[in-house]
């Protein structure tokens, strides 16, 4: 049965993080709050433990989770051919509830699942997540809920999802409730416009005031209105949408962006 671990002062965080710590380390997932919703989490470069993610969710690995990561500088370490406006997005919006798709470095030993060569990275604003992150590095994290089911916003609640899956559940209040905007930057590269794959907390006018007419037409983005789900889906351009995910589009090359 899991534990949830109080955050309020400072000895309860302590071990609140030291168990979560423990648990990354040891290939198990953990639930996280974040500044959107409450996240299942693993670490990014377990392949075990990413699958034993998508397991509690009830997912395949053709949904593969986002990646949080503590802080702008680990970007360019997980990332490569970063264009500057997709910098730019980073620089005006993280920490906080945007989320960009970008090609996925090379060099990298890691199994996030069909990503075909992208990752999608965030930075949450929140203090617990970002002091968990720098423990642990970057983690593997969808929303803290099974497939079709909304998102948890309470530590409660993703128990009540995830059950025995997980074993441990950082409570850091209530969260946000609101999903992050989704941006596939990855176009930018080829001389094509970005685009916004899932409309969250960020508005299309925000993200806009930075990309200008670098950014696809509304046609082309994502309806809002489903469930809060951290988890992008892959698909070809002339393919359906996965259940509640957004899908990304293809560029020249053949793979997913």
């Amino acid at each position: 049965m899991g534990q949830i671990y109080a955050t309020t002062d400072s000895l309860d965080l302590l071990a609140a993080v030291r168990a979560a710590r423990t648990a990354i380390a040891s290939g198990e997932v953990i639930v996280m709050p974040t500044d959107t919703v409450y996240g299942i989490a693993a670490d990014a470069f377990s392949a075990q433990a990413v699958q034993r993610l998508l397991d509690a969710k009830g997912r395949t690995r053709a949904t593969p989770p986002p990646v949080l990561v503590a802080n702008h500088e680990t970007l360019d370490a997980l990332a490569e051919n970063v264009h500057p406006l997709a910098r730019q997005l980073f620089e005006r919006f993280a920490p906080g509830p945007l989320t960009v798709i970008l090609q996925a470095r090379g060099s990298l030993q890691w199994d996030l699942g069909d990503t075909n060569g992208t990752v999608a990275l965030r930075i949450p604003d929140s203090r617990l997540a970002r002091e968990l992150l720098k423990e642990t590095g970057p983690l593997a994290v969808s929303s803290a809920n099974k497939h079709g089911q909304p998102a948890a916003t309470t530590a409660e609640e993703a128990m009540a999802a995830l059950g025995d899956a997980v074993g441990v559940f950082l409570d850091g209040g209530p969260a946000g409730g609101e999903a992050s905007t989704i941006v596939d930057a990855t176009p930018l590269t080829r001389g094509e416009p970005a685009r916004i794959v899932r409309q969250g907390a960020l508005s299309r006018a925000l993200i806009e005031e930075v990309l200008g007419d670098k950014l696809a037409p509304v046609d082309a983005v994502e309806p809002a209105g489903g469930p809060s789900e951290e988890t992008v889906a892959l698909s070809s351009p002339a393919a359906e949408p996965a259940e509640e995910t957004p899908s990304r589009s293809e560029p020249a090359a053949g793979h997913e962006s």
